[in-house]
């Protein structure tokens, strides 16, 4: 390729000349010496000798120059002292490893991420993926690392801050983390196509270990709250304000961990997303069987069955009423909008043959520990039903990679305590004032980041409206309905 400058440069006869002459030159000079061996006896041979040689000697200096160009650059300095640790480790000996999250700021200068490699290579830590964030001042660096099982995470914060990281955090990781940042969020963003529920889910799982609090426009009673948000959104530190779609403002907050401006790009994409697409819900249906051969659907609900909802309300009685939202009774109808609402959870609802609403069973958004209600209308008690909500309803949260589901409930609620055995799930029993509070255990918990302040254990998504009908609960905070 030539550059601009040298195309426009002028051209010139004289060059040709000289060119030309030099060509003239080099022919006479290597006529005059064929001439001069070829006549000898042995002439012909040396003439084939000198090509061999020539041939030779350009092949050599090709495959020469070929080697050299490939080669790695000689270790010096510390990455020979890198090199070094490792074989003296026993590089070629397998040992047990572990997969690591860890994300640290440095500075944006040359050589700073060069210096991390170095300090992760001399513990034998295989980096598998890398991202980063440039901020005003630095830049984070966020690693998916695979690590010697050995190797505590402190000591590898302390390799790190003398490498030269800063406010550095780490946490285990799972196979789950090794697709790739694009992948992921491709996949989040064809769940909330498909399901305005999963918004929620997706920031959480974009996000990492996070509190996500879905905050009303209007309260049960239908007065403004008082939220709100800018169009383009809010990011403060460890806390950024969205705007959701459906009314209100989307609080997503993670004290041990600021978030950056890409990280507040990508979530911001995923609401702009789900404003575009509008209201949705999957439309699946489950034609089930009862006992005595009557056919039910089961299916997803949402806002527009609000209706069919309080006409079910209707034809339940006090008591059924009090035992599913253990407050006043009047004050039950309130609730069913925000329940139904997809921002904070998702919903199950039972209709028979001639479309008329029977039991609803919600999954409401808690952290880790999502809650389960039921409500089935008196008429249709003791078939079943309950049972078979409260198992799609397990099937959704361990979709949604929720640990555990608890259920609030009276311990004279004997058709919910047999619901909750019938899952065949760890469970757990608890009485607090008079309410028995039982968790079925869905999945382990993981492991608490190493920087994670001990008050900050796992945290999650919730949508948590005004509570006019308190609960006692666990952790000193009311229930949600």
């Amino acid at each position: 390729m030539t550059s601009a400058k040298s195309a426009r440069r002028p051209h010139h006869w004289r060059r040709d000349l000289i060119e030309l002459a030099a060509l003239f030159t080099a022919v006479a000079v290597a006529d005059a010496i064929a001439n001069l061996i070829g006549h000898q006896p042995d002439g012909p041979y040396l003439l084939v000798a000198s090509a061999m040689a020539l041939t030779a000697t350009a092949a050599f200096h090709t495959w020469w120059s070929r080697r050299h160009s490939h080669a790695p650059p000689p270790d010096t300095g510390a990455v020979a002292a890198a090199r070094a640790d490792l074989a003296s480790a026993g590089g070629d000996e397998e040992v047990e490893t572990v997969l690591w999250r860890m994300r640290t700021t440095v500075q944006d200068t040359p050589g700073t991420l060069a210096a991390l490699c170095i300090a992760l290579a001399r513990h034998r830590i295989d980096i598998l993926t890398l991202q980063t964030h440039p901020l005003a001042e630095g830049t984070v660096d966020e690693f998916l690392l695979r690590a010697p099982g050995a190797l505590p995470a402190q000591q590898l914060t302390r390799e790190i801050a003398a490498a030269g990281g800063t406010s550095t955090w780490i946490e285990r990781a799972d196979a789950h983390d090794l697709v790739d940042t694009p992948t992921r969020v491709l996949g989040l963003a064809t769940r909330t196509a498909l399901d305005a529920a999963e918004l929620p889910l997706a920031l959480r799982q974009l996000l990492g270990r996070c509190t996500i609090h879905s905050l009303p426009a209007l309260s049960v009673t239908g007065r403004p709250t008082g939220e709100s948000a800018p169009v383009e959104g809010a990011l403060e530190d460890t806390v950024m304000r969205l705007r959701d779609p459906s009314g209100g403002v989307i609080s997503v907050e993670r004290p041990y961990l600021p978030f950056t401006p890409t990280e507040f790009a990508r979530a911001r994409a995923l609401v702009e997303l789900d404003a575009r697409l509008g209201p949705r819900v999957p439309r699946s249906e489950d034609i089930l069987t009862l006992p005595e051969g009557n056919e039910i659907t089961v299916r997803r609900a949402d806002q527009g069955d609000l209706d069919a909802a309080v006409a079910m309300h209707d034809r339940c009685s006090e008591r059924t009423l009090g035992l599913r939202y253990h407050g006043p009774v009047r004050d039950a109808d309130r609730y069913l909008d925000h329940l139904l609402s997809p921002r904070f959870g998702r919903t199950l609802a039972v209709q028979t043959a001639s479309g008329r609403l029977v039991a609803l069973g919600h999954l409401l958004w808690d952290g880790d520990e999502t809650e389960v209600a039921l409500v089935v209308e008196d008429d249709w008690q003791r078939r079943g039903i309950g049972s078979q909500l409260l198992e799609r309803l397990v099937g959704l949260a361990v979709e949604a990679g929720c640990e555990s589901v608890y259920a609030v409930t009276q311990a004279h609620n004997t058709g919910m305590v047999a619901a909750m055995r019938a899952l065949s799930l760890p469970l757990d029993y608890q009485i607090e004032e008079g309410t028995l509070v039982i968790t079925a255990r869905l999945a382990p918990s993981p492991a608490r980041p190493a920087s994670e302040p001990a008050d900050r254990t796992a945290t999650g998504s919730s949508g948590q409206p005004p509570q006019p009908l308190p609960r006692p609960g666990r952790t000193g905070r009311p229930f949600r309905h």
